[in-house]
């Protein structure tokens, strides 16, 4: 199969968590996606979704994860924390190192300082320790959309926010399309997941995160701010950052050296 690429789901709480796993190794990368999770789950896509961590299929497994199909109202980024450690127990995955993205870094720092017992090492990627004015603005003004049904609104205020003046020179070529693409039938899992965002400060519980960490961070990040990754930094014991200075919210898909630093870490 090629790049030994699954789709699967587990059952929660009478409904499912699709996750998407791609690589043969031992080791086990966990991926926690960010706020686009709640317009479109992994499901599927395992295939689409592999290629970037290919060079490391021998050393290892990446299972990529989103969160539960149906979100109660009032679920907290640390409700989905606890429900991505029932996951990876659920996978039989004892341990694993944790890659977490925006949100998704967000429910990666519950995890780590909740069930330390499962975090191997630990990856923060544009993400931050508590909701800030940059943030609340951004994620309040998304809500406002969403609650009108403006998918093309939603999708290029994010692309604004995230992309470097070149990458958007690309992108603006497809916004007439925008809004009859990808448009979920109900926003109730997106409002939700924003919502959680809303409520999130793990300033005093990430302080116990004893886990090697690395941070990235974006010094033009226009969603949540550059400033929130170094203080990441000075709240985790030890942890690592690298910051781009050029780069906003999307480093991950405009660094080169995104993967290569990533791996350099978690095999270091």
């Amino acid at each position: 199969m090629l790049y030994n690429a699954k789709n699967g789901t587990v059952p929660i709480d009478g409904t499912e968590m699709c996750y998407a796993s791609f690589g043969h190794g031992k080791k086990v990368l966990a991926v926690l996606p960010g706020l686009s999770d709640g317009l479109a789950t992994v499901s599927g896509k395992a295939l689409i979704l592999a290629p970037p961590y290919r060079d490391h299929f021998d050393e290892y497994t990446v299972y990529m994860f989103s969160r539960r199909n149906e979100l109660p109202q009032g679920f907290t980024i640390r409700d989905m924390a606890a429900d991505q450690a029932r996951a990876l127990k659920a996978l039989g995955i004892e341990k694993a190192d944790v890659m977490g993205v925006s949100q998704g870094g967000m429910i990666a720092q519950c995890i780590a300082a909740d069930f330390p017992e499962i975090v191997d090492k630990l990856v923060l990627v544009v993400t931050a320790p508590r909701v800030n004015e940059i943030s609340s603005k951004c994620v309040g003004y998304w809500i406002e959309l969403a609650e009108k049904g403006d998918h093309k609104q939603i999708m290029i205020d994010t692309a604004e926010k995230s992309y470097t003046p070149e990458k958007l020179e690309k992108y603006r070529r497809v916004y007439p399309v925008l809004g009859r693409v990808g448009k979920p039938k109900s926003y109730d899992r997106f409002l939700v997941n924003a919502r959680a965002i809303l409520g999130f400060d793990a300033t005093d519980e990430i302080k116990k995160i004893a886990c090697p960490t690395l941070i990235l961070g974006g010094g033009d990040d226009k969603i949540v701010g550059g400033e929130a990754s170094r203080e990441l930094n000075s709240l985790i014991p030890g942890s690592k950052l690298i910051m781009y200075p050029e780069l906003g919210h999307a480093l991950y898909e405009e660094a080169k050296d995104f993967y290569k630093q990533v791996f350099d870490f978690l095999d270091s």
